[in-house]
């Protein structure tokens, strides 16, 4: 199977000389305007004349005017990826007020509306969008973001590794460590990291049964571990769109609702079984306690007999769910 050759990361450092250029190239078209007002005012037929006022109309209202594309502010955790006529020119991640050369162009694959940082979730749409009647026009965003954005993709039904289903959801923090790969690589390095989330979700989650009574791990008792897989896996998908996974954390855990309720009832008996279990275990402790310091202390003595209801009582009242009322025998012991 053939694959394409990623793009290799240029990192352009060119002086921040954004605003010396506005000034001066506003200065120069404003003084072309004066010259070509002063030349049309004391217009003579000559060819000197007639040069300087097209070079004044051609640099004021045209030269001038195009060379303020070439103006790009650059924001602190931003970058700009540029290219001449399909050819990439490189990136410029430095924040500062910069002039290139302004035929070069600022690609970005994704557009303003891509992405909702406040829920978290990839929301892709269409650059044309009807709203309220009127066909309005969503612009291409020109920048990639450097910042650690949060991924809150929906929750997914994934069967565990016994095959019962459950609802997961998890969290994704991440960021742009390549631009070239992020804008050449793929085609939409969000959606791309979306996808990849859910593959590698499924994958991991299927490794692990929900909760598990022995030493096994579990998605309930071992999130932590289970996060740092799908984080590994997950950043072995994405690093071909230039991608750093920073962290991943289980957000939802839950059985799917078909199988919740029985479920529900399977994790009480089992809790049931061990409180029992917990209460027996002090019981006979407590009775094995109470016949050796009689026995000490020569306090009564007892026959096997007696001590086989003695321990029977005592046991019934210990491992009882409620409470005791006592029976006073008002006449003689046998």
């Amino acid at each position: 199977m053939n694959t394409l050759a990623p793009v290799e990361e240029k990192i352009l450092s060119p002086k921040a000389n954004g605003l010396s250029f506005l000034i001066l190239n506003s200065l120069a078209i404003i003084l072309c305007i004066a010259a070509m007002v002063f030349a049309f005012a004391l217009f003579t037929p000559s060819p000197l004349m007639v040069t300087i006022i097209v070079v004044t109309m051609l640099y004021a209202f045209i030269v001038g005017p195009l060379l303020y594309i070439g103006l790009k502010i650059v924001k602190p955790n931003e970058a700009i990826v540029l290219t001449l006529f399909g050819r990439y020119l490189g990136t410029i991640k430095k924040e500062g007020f910069y002039w290139v050369n302004p035929f070069a162009t600022a690609v970005c694959p994704i557009s303003a509306s891509d992405f909702a940082p406040s829920s978290g979730k990839v929301e892709l749409k269409r650059d044309l969008v009807k709203s309220s009647g009127n066909l309005s026009v969503q612009m291409p965003r020109r920048k990639i973001s450097l910042k650690a954005t949060t991924l809150n993709n929906d929750k997914q039904k994934v069967n565990d590794a016994l095959g019962n289903p459950i609802i997961i959801g998890v969290v994704v923090v991440w960021r742009v460590v390549n631009t070239a790969l992020a804008v050449f690589n793929v085609e939409n390095y969000i959606e791309y990291l979306s996808i990849q989330c859910d593959a590698a979700l499924r994958n991991a989650v299927r490794l692990y049964p929900y909760d598990s009574e022995d030493d096994e791990k579990s998605l309930r008792g071992s999130s932590s571990e289970v996060a740092q897989n799908l984080a590994q896996e997950l950043q072995e998908r994405v690093s071909a769109a230039g991608l750093e996974i920073m962290e991943a954390r289980i957000t939802h855990l839950s059985y799917a609702p078909e199988i919740a309720a029985a479920m529900l009832q399977r994790q009480q008996a089992s809790a049931i079984i061990a409180a029992r279990q917990k209460i027996v275990e002090g019981a006979v402790g407590m009775v094995e306690m109470a016949l050796t310091q009689l026995n000490e202390g020569n306090l009564v003595n007892l026959d096997e007999e007696r001590k086989a209801n003695m321990v029977s009582n005592l046991l019934v009242v210990l491992c009882g769910n409620r409470d005791v009322q006592p029976i006073v025998n008002s006449g003689t012991l046998y």
